[in-house]
Formats: structure tokens, C-alpha cells, sequence
């Protein structure tokens, strides 16, 4: 079984202490990346929940070099446990136990007495969720802030505070501070360095007239940012003069307090006011003159402290969520919502490289057809193709849990914080994946100006990368298309329309380019339709000389060569949204997702019904080879009130018996899809490659866009390690010396082989080194050019 397609974006990132390596929450692991290749190194695999926070132990400054160079951290999770880990080994030094689901966890540096002595201590401070209060409630205070001592494993002192939810803890650099937004309000707690104890922290309230969502604290002043649900940003400058300073002393007078509401506990706010919504994250620069902003427009402000003055790091194509700095100043990363995560050279925010994740799913409201899961599988390259909001198709591949392209659909600007206009229907690949259709929908306004285009794209030189063929413009007139399907072994295509018609799409014969693809464009050959019923549909049967057409309720035969009807199978309860053929077999696979649900089989041989279901099935897909198919069905129809993250069931039927072969509980089923792989020998050691090389596997893809790979006819589950899939690249050895400034030297290789020079040994080696035939050594002149020149060449540097 094999585990992917995780988010990288639920929980911020950290960088290593000397910020050579990211490490990065993805679900219930920590993938550990190099920050020079984007490449991973390793995974710490551990918790039993989801991943919620991640902090990397800082050495301390009086620490020797080798112990600057330990890598550990400590982890949080919904589990509830706090896991030490010695990152670089992948090992887990220590766990301790919380009890309830951890959301967010901060470990500043605090020392304590012990025995006269002050020593460095690890305490942790948590936000916890209670699960004891019920979350019916809309009262109960289900968030706590919670303070562990890591070196005891137990919790000190009492509750912090308590929240409706679990709220997010943010800390200062130095550790003197941590803050959460709670409301209309920052919640600030002063942490005393040395002598630690919980009573005698400090806490003061900063109110505003909106919402707060982030906050972050200055690295070296009293001052702290905060940003507001309408995009507004309020910087507070001396914060907590009246109570957390020794010498008390008193706030300015009212009439002096610009911007400080009431008797807050602060000299001066300042508002500020670019973000067009939300604001998600803000960061003061390592030395403070600067504080980064980010929210849904997927632009990255930098504001000077000092002037308010402003530049932008626009067109990162994805609204933004985390921002972290890394403790070499010259590179920071920012997350996505796109599941994508930036690592930027600092100072300029350029882009270096990009780890990207599998894309999340389209939020989309209030569209009907949109928020519908459209996947497109290949069989045989073992890749899923995945519509993004920004209209492009990205190719994932399932088995090294590694985006492997991105393919731009519709040409146009894309602004994450504008209403949806256009976007992805639909995406059909063939059998052996060498051609490819889109179906983009682009939405009337004010009942004017819908369009409906189809576009054929042929396969390119490698596996995810295709180049557009044609554009058809409204191929079936008014009406929307359905479903598309390709013949096995001809380039022929079938596309359904609501209409009432499906037309057959041939491929003229190719021309050769000078860049060496095979352009072809397609035409229509025929059309069809059936008493003028909408056409929902369509599928091939394995030798390609059978096409079902499904008119609503009603299912036809068709000979697609000559367009002639040759049979019609009896009526469904309901009209059909699926057809498949089984495999090689007489048997027909049709679905029904309407208010009367139903799972049917077929004999297409005698057009009679073999069994049938009446259960509401998310998904389908038939084994191209085999008698097997198998049926993604959900716990309850989806008409009642259902929440988004419903479970479900994988059903393997063989066409034979209508008793399923296995089944499998599945979670987050709703808006997921299930379909048969290629598989691969070399995942399972038992398997006989001489008998089984063409194995086949299941994949079933979550509504969260997580999925799982498992071998359907084994009851055993054969976990395989992440490691042995992924091409996990080892940490290259950072350069030094020369280098580190020049690059590493040009390495010459001789033009041309040159006979050996015989010489006699001698006590005295060095001494030979030039021994020989003078016509065999380079003039001096030309040696001596060489030689300087190679010292002096710099690697060349491209364009990122």
C-alpha cells in the first residue's frame, strides 16, 4: 500500500539551524527538503495524526561547533503527542504525551535555576482542542493553552487562557513574548527568561474594532504587528511598558496615545491598509526595518517600518498563508494555498525553486458542475491529471508522490480574489495516454457571453507533457459536453452533449514540424442522437468496435465506424452519468447518481440486465485487462445533510457475481474517485514477475486530494516505504574555499588519447613528472593559458 498526495501548506514550515534543509508538514509525516535542490532528503514518520507544527532546536550561542551542528526538533500533532526528533538520523529521541489534539506549539529558549545554576530548559508552549466539551455548543470554550515541560514530560502551572477554538501561538525571536488573536483582541504574554516559572508570566490585551487573524513581534523593540479580517494592518509600539516593566513605568496620557484604544497598555497605533481581504501572515525582517504581509491576492508586501513605504513581490499565482525566515538571512519561504511552497532569495524575493505538492481541491460555492471532483488517470504512465483554479492541469505521479508538469488550458490572467468566470470541466486521457481532451466552460454574465470550448491535445516527448492540437469553439452548439471518450488503438473520439447529440472525432493524418511534432488537427466525421434525448455518456469497449451511448436513461449500441445504431439495452431508474466497459468481457458497467441511485451490469450480448444495485456510488471504474470494477460508494446520499468530509466504501466486484470480491472503508470520500493502474513488480518482493507483470492496482483519490495505491486482490496489506519510491536525493556537502566563491573547476578531459611515455621508476618521483618525448608536452605558453584560464572560470549561471 502507498500513501501521497498530502498537504504542504496545512502548517507552517521551519528551516534547519544553519538553513540548508526545510522541514515541512505533510499530513501525518515531516518531509525533510534540501533548500539547494527542493529535493527530499528524508521523512519522520511517527505521529498517528496529523501534523500540526514543527520547531527546530536552536543551539545555543555558547555551544561548541559540533554541537552547532545537532539537528533536532520537536513536532506536535493531532494525536496528541509531542515527539523529540534528531531530524538528520530520522530517529525519534523522546515522545511526550498531551492527551488531546495539538493545532499549534511554540518551544522558546528559557533558562531556570537549578542548583544555583541556570540552565537552558525546553518548555513548550501548546494549543490544545478539548474534546470533552461538545463542539455543538457554539459557547464552549474548546481551546486551551497549555505550558509542558519537555525535560519531565508534564504539564506545568494552568491553563493560559481558553478560546472558542484552538487558536495559533506566535512567539517573539528572542522567546521574551508569545501572543494569540482571540476575537477583537491580542492576547500578549510576557515569559520571564531566567528563573522560569508560569506564575509569574504577564499578560496584557491590545482591542481593535475588527476580527484579528495574525500577528507577528518586532526581533528587537516593544512593537507588534497585527492584521484584521478587512486587510488592515495595526502596529502597536511599545506594548506593555505599564506591567511587564521592572520600573512600572506609567502609559502617556490619553491625548497622546494615537490610535490606542481605552486604557490598552500601549504608546502608539499605527494603521496601515493595502490587502484588499484577509490578512494571513506578517514577519518582521531578521533586523527589523521591515515587515512582509500576505493574504488572498498572492502578493507579497514589504513595508518599510520606519516610512510605511511599500514594494511588492506580485504574481505568485496562489493566495498565501505562511511566511518564514530562515537563520541564513539570504533565503525565507512563503506557502500557498495551491499546495506549493516558494523558497526566496532575500532581499529581492526572487524565486529560487518551488516545492510543489499535489493541488488542492477548487473551492467554488454557489457553482453548480464546478465543485464536481474531475480527475483524468493514465493508466500507463501511473499519473493523475488534476484541473487547478488558475486553468491549468497538473500531472502528478502517483508512485513518487511528485508533481511531474503543469499544462496551461485557457490562456488568461488569473486573480485569485476574483469571482470564478471559467473554469475546467472536464478531462479525458486515452488508454495509453498519447492524446489528451479539455473541455473549458466559461461563464454567461448577465446570461450573455457563455462559452464552451473542446480542445485535443497529443502527447509530447515525455510522460505529463502535451502540446494543443485543436479548438473547437462550441462543439455541440448551445449545449454543454457530457463526456468524452477515446478508441482504444485509433485516434478516434467520442463526445457526449446535453443537446442531445454526441458527434465521432477522427484525427487527420500528421505533418512533420521542424520542432518534430506530429501536428494534426481533428474534424467531426458524424453525428448521432436518439429521439433527441440528452446524450450523458459515452464509452468504448476494449477493441474499439463498440460504442455506448447513454441517452438519458436509455443506453444504445452503436457501430462508430459507420455511426449506425446496432441495439438498445433497457431503461435505468434514473438517466445514467457512467458507462464502462469490464475489461475484455460482454458485460457493460452503467451508473446512476440521481435522487433514485443505482449501480447496474449489463450483457451486452443479449441485452439484458445481469444485477444490479441501488446504492449512490461517488465514483466507478472498470479494470481495462481483467472481469474486475470497482465502485467508490458513499455511507448516505448526498441530498440529505451530509458533511463534506463523509466516509465511504470501496467496492471490488468480478462481473461474474454480483457478491463483491472485497470491500474497503475509506474516509473523506465525497468529491474522490477510484480508478485501475499499471502496476509495478518491483513494489512487492513476493510477487512472480514472470506470472504477474502486468498487475493491476487501485487507486482511490479522497475528497482532500490525498490518495492511497493498494493491490486489490490481497487481502494483506504490503505497506511500502516512502523511501523506495521517491527519488530522495542525499545532502550534497556545502562548498568551501574556492569553491564556495568561484564555483567547483571545470573538470578538462583529454581530446585525444597519447601513448604512455616509458620511463624508469625512481626514488625521487617528482622528478619524472615531466619525463618523455618533448613533442608529447604542450608548449609552455599554451599550458600556462590553460591552466590560469581554468582557475579563473566561473560555473555559468541561468536563468531561474
Amino acid at each position: 500500500m502507498i500513501t501521497g498526495g498530502q498537504s504542504y501548506v496545512s502548517a507552517p514550515p521551519a528551516f534547519s539551524a544553519d538553513g540548508r534543509l526545510l522541514l515541512v508538514c505533510s499530513g501525518r509525516a515531516v518531509s525533510v527538503f534540501s533548500t539547494a535542490t527542493a529535493m527530499l532528503v528524508s521523512e519522520l514518520e511517527g505521529h498517528e495524526g496529523d501534523v500540526t507544527a514543527v520547531v527546530v532546536v536552536a543551539p545555543p550561542a555558547q555551544a561548541t561547533a559540533a554541537a552547532k551542528l545537532a539537528s533536532y526538533c520537536w513536532t506536535a500533532g493531532l494525536d496528541g503527542v509531542l515527539i523529540y526528533w534528531d531530524f538528520m538520523a530520522a530517529e525519534v529521541v523522546r515522545k511526550v504525551q498531551v492527551g488531546l489534539p495539538v493545532h499549534s506549539m511554540v518551544v522558546p529558549n528559557i533558562c531556570r535555576t537549578s542548583k544555583g545554576a541556570e540552565v537552558s530548559t525546553p518548555f513548550a508552549f501548546i494549543s490544545v482542542e478539548d474534546t470533552s466539551k461538545p463542539a455543538s455548543e457554539a459557547k464552549a470554550l474548546r481551546g486551551q493553552m497549555r505550558i509542558y515541560d519537555l525535560t519531565k514530560g508534564r504539564q506545568v502551572g494552568g491553563l493560559l487562557a481558553e478560546t472558542r477554538k484552538p487558536e495559533k501561538i506566535v512567539a517573539s525571536s528572542s522567546g521574551e513574548f508569545l501572543g494569540i488573536t482571540n476575537k477583537r483582541k491580542l492576547h500578549i504574554w510576557s515569559i520571564p527568561m531566567k528563573d522560569f516559572k508560569p506564575d509569574k508570566m504577564r499578560k496584557i490585551k491590545l482591542r481593535h474594532t475588527k476580527h484579528l487573524t495574525t500577528l507577528a513581534f518586532h526581533p528587537t523593540e516593544r512593537t507588534v504587528a497585527g492584521g484584521d479580517v478587512t486587510g488592515r494592518i495595526l502596529i502597536w509600539r511599545c506594548f506593555g511598558n505599564s506591567k511587564f516593566s521592572e520600573s512600572s513605568v506609567k502609559s502617556k496620557e490619553d491625548e497622546g496615545r494615537d490610535g490606542v484604544r481605552g486604557d490598552d497598555d500601549a504608546d502608539t497605533c499605527t494603521t496601515w491598509h493595502w490587502h484588499s481581504s484577509s490578512v494571513k501572515f506578517l514577519k518582521f525582517s531578521s533586523d527589523g526595518a521591515y515587515l512582509f504581509s500576505g493574504g488572498l491576492e498572492g502578493v507579497i508586501v514589504v513595508w518599510q517600518l520606519d516610512t510605511g513605504k511599500r514594494r511588492y513581490k506580485p504574481r505568485l499565482g496562489s493566495p498565501l498563508l505562511f511566511f518564514v525566515d530562515s537563520p541564513d538571512s539570504s533565503i525565507s519561504c512563503v506557502s500557498c494555498t495551491n499546495n506549493q511552497v516558494y523558497l526566496l532569495r532575500m532581499p529581492n524575493l526572487e524565486v529560487m525553486r518551488s516545492i510543489a505538492g499535489i493541488k488542492l481541491p477548487i473551492a467554488s460555492p454557489n457553482l453548480v458542475g464546478a465543485d464536481r471532483a474531475v480527475y483524468g488517470f493514465d493508466y500507463t504512465n501511473r499519473l493523475v491529471a488534476i484541473p487547478t483554479e488558475d486553468y491549468f492541469i497538473q500531472f502528478y505521479n502517483l508512485f513518487e508522490n511528485a508533481e511531474v508538469s503543469e499544462m496551461q488550458v485557457c490562456e488568461r490572467n488569473f486573480q485569485p480574489n476574483d469571482d470564478i468566470t471559467m473554469y475546467i470541466s472536464l478531462v479525458s486521457l486515452s488508454i495509453d495516454g498519447n492524446l489528451m481532451c479539455t473541455v473549458d466552460v466559461k461563464l454567461p454574465e448577465e446570461e450573455l457571453g457563455g462559452l464552451v470550448t473542446l480542445k485535443f491535445w497529443n502527447h509530447g516527448s515525455r510522460a505529463g507533457h502535451y502540446f494543443l492540437s485543436t479548438i473547437i469553439y462550441e462543439p455541440h452548439s448551445d449545449a454543454g459536453v457530457s463526456s468524452v471518450a477515446f478508441r482504444p488503438g485509433r485516434n478516434m473520439a467520442v463526445s457526449s452533449s446535453f443537446g442531445g447529440n454526441f458527434k465521432v472525432w477522427v484525427q487527420s493524418l500528421p505533418s512533420q514540424s521542424s520542432d518534430e511534432r506530429n501536428y494534426s488537427g481533428w474534424r467531426c466525421q458524424s453525428v448521432g442522437s436518439y429521439k433527441k434525448k440528452p446524450m450523458t455518456s459515452v464509452a468504448f469497449s476494449a477493441d474499439g468496435s463498440v460504442l455506448a451511448v447513454a441517452a438519458e436513461n436509455v443506453i444504445t449500441l452503436w457501430d462508430p465506424d459507420n455511426n449506425a445504431l446496432v441495439g438498445v439495452i433497457a431503461e435505468t431508474l434514473s438517466p445514467v452519468t457512467n458507462l464502462s466497459f469490464v475489461g475484455t468481457s460482454v458485460f457493460l458497467m452503467s451508473l446512476c447518481q440521481s435522487s433514485r441511485p443505482q449501480i447496474a451490469l449489463w450483457n451486452v450480448s443479449n441485452l439484458s440486465m445481469q444485477w444490479s444495485y441501488s446504492i449512490y456510488a461517488e465514483a466507478a471504474c472498470c479494470s481495462p485487462d481483467g472481469s474486475e470494477f470497482a465502485v467508490l460508494s458513499l455511507l448516505s446520499c448526498p441530498d440529505g445533510e451530509t458533511s463534506i468530509e463523509q466516509d465511504g466504501v470501496i467496492l471490488l466486484f468480478d462481473a461474474e457475481s454480483p457478491n463483491p470480491i472485497a470491500s474497503w472503508s475509506v474516509k473523506k470520500a465525497s468529491g474522490g474517485s477510484i480508478s485501475f493502474v499499471k502496476g509495478d513488480v518491483s513494489l512487492d518482493a513476493n510477487v512472480d514477475s514472470s506470472r504477474d507483470k502486468e498487475a493491476m492496482l487501485l487507486v482511490y483519490v479522497n475528497g482532500s486530494h490525498e490518495y492511497v495505491i493498494f493491490d486489490p486482490r490481497k487481502s494483506e496489506e504490503v505497506v511500502v516505504s516512502k523511501n523506495m519510491l521517491k527519488k530522495i536525493q542525499a545532502e550534497e556537502p556545502a562548498p568551501i574555499g574556492y569553491a564556495s566563491i568561484y564555483g567547483d573547476l571545470q573538470k578538462l578531459e583529454p581530446k585525444k588519447e597519447v601513448s604512455d611515455v616509458p620511463f624508469v621508476p625512481s626514488d625521487r618521483p617528482w622528478e619524472t613528472i615531466f619525463s618523455g618525448s618533448s613533442h608529447v608536452l604542450p608548449p609552455l605558453t599554451k599550458l600556462c593559458s590553460a591552466f590560469l584560464s581554468s582557475l579563473l572560470e566561473k560555473r555559468p549561471v541561468g536563468n531561474e
